[in-house]
């Protein structure tokens, strides 16, 4: 019996590549305003800079945002273990029990953000401990995804601990290849999240104060940490030199510069895009950095390629039909009061 073989990949690795990176980009895009702008509101809340219906308001939003990244986190999750599946699978193995214990702390965090969102709706204030304890769970996860993902990338390593222990207690030991890294991520959440803050607070002084200033500030400490974590590169840091990534470093900053200079003048959907895009270069620096750490012990272009064209046109078509679903639901969500009210005055 010839048992078949799954060591292919199913469509073109160009098409695999930019799905990838597309879903992942908008992954990052959600979980930052959701991390970053539950950083946010956790400050403003300590410092009482918010006015309670203001923050009140904000929280309404925390569990939608919640639902949104979950559900935008799943294509990259797919296409990453697609493309990369000994590497990932292996490393999830050596750290097990930390990786199952991501369920547990998105949990924790989902209800946390629902009992915020009730309470505030109750009694027009927001629990902060129940803000930092959702906090807590979204850091855990973001940490544990940078070690894990860290730790495939260094397959020599990787055999080391296994032979050592294999009880799943084991941490990725090489903080110097992923500690920056994830602290650039919390960084650029901030950032986000100050984007998202100030567009959803536009017509509340103080929101819109904070947001620009966590905006500004997270963008200035997320470039500093970002160039400290390049300058760790070590060996890696030539032969990422040699590949396009330095050109699309240089645009994704001046993106970044860009974003800022429209959000300054309060053109906010053109900062959003140029934000956008800043980070899908991000993603892409990451990407490239991954196939240079993996040099030698694996090659992207040694995959046969058989494409299967009915499961991706079925994705196709799910993933976009959750996208104007989403779209549908913030239009909803963020629609003036006025129209809500007419709305409400016309029903029968």
């Amino acid at each position: 019996m010839t048992l078949p073989d799954y060591h292919f990949i199913s469509a073109p690795l160009w098409l695999v590549t930019t799905l990838h990176l597309l879903t992942l980009t908008l992954h990052l895009a959600a979980m930052s305003c959701l991390l970053g702008g539950t950083l946010i509101a956790l400050w403003a809340g300590f410092r009482k800079q918010w006015p309670a219906p203001d923050a009140a308001g904000f929280a309404r939003v925390l569990p939608a945002a919640t639902a949104a990244t979950v559900s935008l986190g799943v294509a990259p999750l797919l296409f990453l273990q697609l493309v990369y599946p000994r590497q990932v699978y292996a490393a999830t193995i050596v750290s097990g029990w930390f990786w199952l214990a991501v369920i547990g702390a998105v949990i924790m965090a989902y209800y946390a953000f629902y009992r915020t969102s009730f309470q505030a709706h109750r009694t027009g204030q927001v629990s902060l401990g129940l803000l930092a304890l959702a906090a807590l769970g979204l850091l855990y996860t973001s940490l544990v995804y940078s070690s894990v993902f860290g730790l495939a990338e260094q397959p020599d390593l990787l055999r080391a601990l296994y032979a050592k222990n294999q009880s799943g207690w084991v941490w990725n030991p090489a903080l110097g290849t992923y500690g920056l890294r994830w602290l650039h991520m919390v960084l650029g959440a901030l950032t986000v999240g100050g984007f998202f803050v100030t567009v959803l607070g536009r017509k509340s002084p103080a929101m819109a104060a904070t947001g620009r200033a966590a905006f500004v500030g997270g963008m200035v400490a997320a470039a500093g940490v970002g160039f400290l974590y390049l300058l760790t590169l070590d060996a890696d840091l030539a032969p990422f030199m040699r590949t396009p990534a330095m050109p699309v470093l240089v645009v994704s900053l001046a993106l970044s510069l860009v974003a800022l200079h429209f959000h300054a003048r309060k053109a906010f959907w053109l900062s959003g895009l140029c934000l956008f895009l800043s980070v899908f270069g991000m993603v892409y620096l990451r990407h490239v950095l991954r196939l240079v750490r993996l040099r030698g012990s694996f090659d992207l272009a040694a995959w046969r390629i058989a494409p299967q064209w009915s499961p991706f046109l079925l994705f196709l078509v799910c993933f976009i039909l959750m996208l104007v679903v989403l779209i549908w639901m913030a239009r909803l969500f963020f629609r003036p009061e006025s129209e809500v009210e007419s709305q409400r005055k016309h029903q029968p």
